[in-house]
This record gives C-alpha cells, structure tokens and sequence, in this order.
C-alpha cells in the first residue's frame, strides 16, 4: 500500500500493524460520515438510478408475486457474487444441487447454495425488521452462511479476524490497501453497523445509493474477516434495500460483468473517500439490473405465449399451472411440482408427460426413478449473459 495512493485524511488513520507485519501499516477507516456527500459529476446517473427504483417498486406494488420476476435471481446474484471472489459454479450446477440435494455436490456449488439460502431467508426478515436488522449477529451469520462450506477457510466461519489482512496485490508489499489491524476491527464494525441501521443524520442527508456506497466501502476497508468480507459486503446490499422498503436489487451480475470498474471504485472510496465514484458505479448497476429485469420479464412472459401455442392445455390443468412455476423452478422434479401446485404425484408426473411432449421441459438424468426435468428455454433466458438479448425459441404447434 503506498502512502501516495491515499488522500491526507486517511493518512492520518495509519497505525503500525503488530507482528509479523510490523513494517507495514494498516487504515484504521474514519467512521461513515453522516453529512450530505456532493455528487457532482455522477448527479444525473444518481436520479436515474432513483427513477429505476421508483419504476421497480411501482411495478411490485401492483403483483402478488414475490419474487417480483423469479427466484432464480437470487441464485443468480449468488453464483456471480462468488464468481467475483474466484468460487466459480453455474447456475445449472446450483439448481441441480438445490433440487436434488445431491451430497456428492462441489465445494464451489454448496458455498453458493448457501449464500442464495442466506438471501432467501434474510431478505423478509429485513424487509420486517427494517433496519434493525444490521447487527453483528447477523454480520457474524452472513459469513457462516457463504463459508461453513468452504474446508480451506482457516478460522471459524463467523469469528472475527485475529490475523492481518491485505487487498490487492499477491503480498502485503504490493498490497493496494491495508485494513485495520485486528484489534481495532470489532470498533470498525460497530461504527459500520450503526450506520446501516441508519440513526443518525444520514437518514436526512443522504439518498438510499449513498447509503449502500458508504455502507459496502467502509464493510470492505474494515474487512472484519479472513475472506468472505466481499461475498458478505454484497449480501448487504439487497438487505439495505429491503431493510428501508425498496424492492431488493441483485447487483452481483452487473458487478461480475465490470469487475474492475468495481474495485476502481471501491479503491477511489477507500484510499481517497471519494465517495462519489461509488455512487455512480452502483447507479448504472440499479439501471442496468432493472433494465435487465425489465428485459427478462419481457422475455418470459413472450415465451409463455409461444408455450401456450405449442400445445392446447385444459384450463386449470396441472400442466397448464406448471407454466407459471417454471421461471421459479427451472430444474425440477415430479415431487417438487406436486409439492408446488399442491396435487398428486400422478397428476404432477401426468403433467410433466405432457410438458416434455410440447418441447417445454427435457428430462436430464435418464432415470426411471428420481427424474429431473430442466425448462432449458427458460434457463436460457434467464441465464443469458449481462446485458445480452434474450434468445427466444419458435413456437411450433400441438394439440392435446
């Protein structure tokens, strides 16, 4: 970490790092400021970005469905998240895992099966608790969720560091930035916390994507664990969204698609508390994720019409229900469909019978017991990458 990178006021932080590391410093992070932040440059990204969010919840406020688009986001926004740490697994390889709870799983796939867990459980407790949520038993929860499964963790997933830690760079010389020393850490995340819950005059001077810039910046300078900080620092997000009654966002897509941009961002908030560069960075993702839920939305219900043009169901029919689930489930089972549409397992299989004769879902294991059945086109849309069209089939036609 170079002295040069960091602006007057951090410099002022730096404090001697014990041993090993005693010839190196580390920043103690100045605690999130309160006062209004001046966007300059990056204002008329900022509004938009608030427009989007208005958009999205004006468009929630009017469905009954709760995952506003599909649950598959949040398995989405897990797979990238890890992406961005180097854990690499696909979202084919999480819904599989998920569907069949398969114990012969990669480490890789069940850290992200955790951290979509994690969301799905967190994300209406926030949207409850509001911001009372941010305490640091929850902090301590996120990291046991996206690193129980991880065997070559070297601490106790949930427990504070008691090591020192770098960013950037493959040794703390050529390290980019140097968080606190470990004793200093539980003070940090105390100051963190209390700014996500949001009690002080931040409420009034500053817009929810200054919060969320602020919050992730300072989350990842205190670095309170050995790894996971930025897997746990991204889980966040959602949260301070859910937690002040927006819809939650999954940004982890667009972040793995200008990874660098990211880290540029969060260097320039970090080393100089330019916090400004942030916002911006984090207002063209809230666009660009809600053009892309838009998009996908779009898409899915497109390709509902040309199932539906397919093949004739029988109004009220499992198979004709299934349509609706699919986007939720695109990897399933006969079980899951009972379970799901609440019917029998002969009506469910006599449903999938139908659904592979109209192309819509294809069996993958070639079992005759404990089949899965993947809705291919749906993955395709969904799954499709950042920022790339939806590619939607032909319609064909079949009657029943």
């Amino acid at each position: 970490m170079r002295r040069e990178d960091l602006c007057h006021d951090v410099r002022q932080r730096l404090v001697r790092l014990p041993e090993p590391h005693h010839a190196h410093y580390g920043v103690v992070p100045l605690p999130p400021p309160e006062d209004a932040v001046p966007l300059g440059s990056v204002l008329a990204r900022s509004e938009a970005a608030n427009q989007a969010l208005a958009s999205v919840d004006a468009l929630a406020a009017g469905l009954r469905d709760p995952y506003l688009l599909s649950r598959v986001l949040t398995r989405r926004e897990a797979v990238s998240s890890a992406g961005i740490e180097g854990t690499n697994s696909t979202l084919d390889e999480l819904l599989v895992v998920e569907e069949t709870d398969d114990g012969g799983a990669t480490a890789a796939a069940v850290q992200v099966r955790d951290y979509a867990r994690a969301l799905d459980r967190l994300t209406p407790c926030a949207q409850t608790q509001r911001t009372a949520i941010f305490t640091l038993d929850l902090v301590r929860h996120l990291h046991r969720s996206v690193m129980t499964g991880d065997a070559a963790y070297k601490d106790v997933p949930g427990d504070l560091r008691r090591v020192v830690v770098w960013i950037g760079g493959a040794g703390i010389e050529y390290s980019t930035f140097n968080p606190p020393p470990p004793a200093a850490v539980p003070a940090c995340l105390d100051q963190n916390l209390e700014y996500l819950r949001n009690e002080g005059m931040q409420a009034m001077t500053q817009g929810i994507l200054t919060r969320m810039a602020i919050g992730h910046a300072h989350f990842e300078a205190v670095h309170p664990f050995r790894d996971g900080n930025g897997r746990v620092g991204r889980l966040l997000l959602p949260l301070m969204m859910a937690a002040e009654g927006r819809v939650p966002l999954y940004l982890s897509p667009y972040i793995e698609a200008h990874k660098q941009a990211y880290y540029d961002a969060l260097k320039a908030a970090q080393q100089r508390l330019e916090w400004h560069v942030l916002v911006g960075f984090l207002a063209d993702a809230v666009v660009a994720t809600v053009d892309e839920l838009m998009e996908t939305r779009r898409a899915l219900a497109e390709l509902r019409e040309i199932w539906l043009r397919r093949r004739t169901f029988r109004g009220g029919s499992a198979a004709l229900r299934a349509l609706d689930l699919l986007p939720h489930y695109p990897v399933i089972t006969v079980n899951r469909l009972a379970k799901e549409l609440g019917v029998t397992f002969r009506a469910a299989d006599t449903a999938v019978q139908l659904l592979e004769r109209a192309g819509i879902l294809t069996e993958r294991t070639g079992y005759r017991r404990h089949r899965l059945f993947t809705a291919t086109e749906v993955l395709t849309v969904i799954n499709r990458p950042f920022g790339a069209e939806p590619a939607l089939p032909g319609s064909g036609s079949e009657t029943d």
